[in-house]
């Protein structure tokens, strides 16, 4: 064998697990597996897992935090206004050096697979270029998928639908929309008609960003998981954000779950974004802003995390680390029992897997040997921690290493190693 990992710890709560790895791919996963590799490693009881997964991020604009102006409100529609006003000032040197710095950061965090929306309402598409070249010069160690993501509407920008097209036809993975921004709620209707029908007729998967506002009556997920239905897009139609559904009263919530699990459309809520760009008009109470997570959890409805934003005109923070990602989202959505912590540590590895539709992703032989060992000895301490990343691998080979995070007390009565691990 290549390489032997012993002692490790699983999600699955498995312990003393070794896995074995050959031409980049897992051959073993066993306890004591009676093999030996050129290069052997002991994971020390730590967890192992497949890497993150970041199910919506926002590439193009990561980075440009205070150009060309600080987002002084913090609000949602500064961040889009601040946008306008960037995007004839970009070039695609720029582009490219900001987002490779941030796929950088991603690798060193265990996050090897992105789902990157990119502005397509610029007549240039630079930011569509930018990324396609990212796309490619990031590929042997990460995972780019690229959604087509009118920020200006479909309908309301008049080169939108075009631009789409252009996007699409140049290497751009995946259809997106924007329908809440869209001038009436009739357009924001018939832009989700529009956008699923060229999907369905290119064989394409859709994100669309859904509901991103407050108000209970924006009821597009409605919309799209119709034409899912209607189109046959089961499994291929992803609704991003849905935070009017935090607004929306249980009973109209009782019919749009079953008709969103029907329709096989997923849902991705965006814990740290959302928690800050919404409920800006309340006084109090104050709403949190993220979607349901649990109520569409427990109607069988796949359920990601996504980071959306670092460092942009919309959210002045962030490091690619989407265990932060898990651990706002568990506090949000009061998921602090054993199950639903743990399902917010599936929420940003095998779901947002599942809905990329990554392939030979996961911790079983014959995957590929896409690993992360993490200084803890379970995914709900890997959560509690934002556990270091102590090696990062991408097809059996180490691309990061880290140390353990521990300190030293230099008190006079009690000088010790401080390790944040319960042992």
């Amino acid at each position: 064998m290549d390489l032997v990992i012993r002692n490790a710890s699983l999600p699955n709560g498995g312990h003393g697990i070794d896995i074995a790895i050959e031409s980049g791919r897992i051959a073993a996963i066993g306890r004591a597996l009676p093999v030996s590799g050129r290069q052997e490693i002991d994971a020390g009881g730590d967890l192992v897992t497949p890497p993150f997964v970041d199910a919506h991020f926002h590439m193009d604009a990561t980075l440009s935090y205070g150009l060309p102006r600080v987002n002084q409100s913090g609000t949602l529609l500064e961040g889009i206004a601040l946008w306008g006003e960037l995007k004839p000032d970009l070039t695609q040197q720029a582009l490219v050096e900001r987002a490779l710095t941030y796929c950088d950061w991603a690798v060193a965090r265990g996050l090897l697979a992105i789902r990157s929306h990119v502005d397509i309402c610029d007549d240039r598409l630079l930011a569509v270029e930018a990324l396609l070249e990212v796309k490619k010069r990031v590929a042997p160690y990460l995972d780019l998928q690229l959604v087509a993501f009118p920020q200006d509407g479909i309908l309301r920008s008049p080169t939108a639908l075009d631009n789409l097209k252009r996007a699409i036809a140049m290497g751009v993975d995946v259809v997106g929309g924007i329908p809440h921004f869209e001038r009436t709620m009739a357009d924001g209707a018939e832009s989700v008609r529009i956008l699923c029908e060229f999907a369905a007729a290119q064989g394409l998967m859709v994100d669309m960003h859904c509901d991103e506002s407050d108000d209970p009556m924006s009821r597009h997920i409605e919309t799209l998981a119709y034409h899912s239905n209607r189109l046959g897009l089961h499994g291929r139609v992803t609704g991003s954000h849905l935070t009017s559904m935090h607004s929306m009263d249980n009973y109209y919530v009782s019919k749009l779950l079953p008709l969103i699990r029907e329709a096989g459309v997923a849902a991705i809520a965006n814990p740290l974004i959302n928690i800050t760009l919404q409920g800006r008009h309340d006084t109090y109470p104050k709403r949190r802003g993220m979607t349901r997570v649990p109520e569409m959890l427990a109607a069988g409805i796949d359920v990601a995390f996504g980071h959306d934003c670092v460092m942009d005109p919309w959210y002045s923070l962030g490091s690619a680390d989407m265990l932060e990602v898990a651990h706002m989202g568990l506090h949000v959505a009061q998921m602090t029992g054993q199950d639903a912590m743990h399902a917010c540590f599936l929420a940003i590895t095998e779901t947002p897997a599942r809905i990329l539709g990554l392939s030979d992703y996961g911790l079983a032989p014959g995957k590929h040997a896409d690993l992360v060992i993490l200084d803890a000895a379970s995914a709900v301490e890997a959560i509690r921690l934002r556990a270091a990343r102590r090696l990062v691998m991408r097809r059996g080979k180490v691309v990061s290493e880290a140390p353990r995070a521990v300190a030293m007390l230099t008190l006079p009565d009690r000088p010790q190693q401080i390790d944040f691990r319960l042992r």
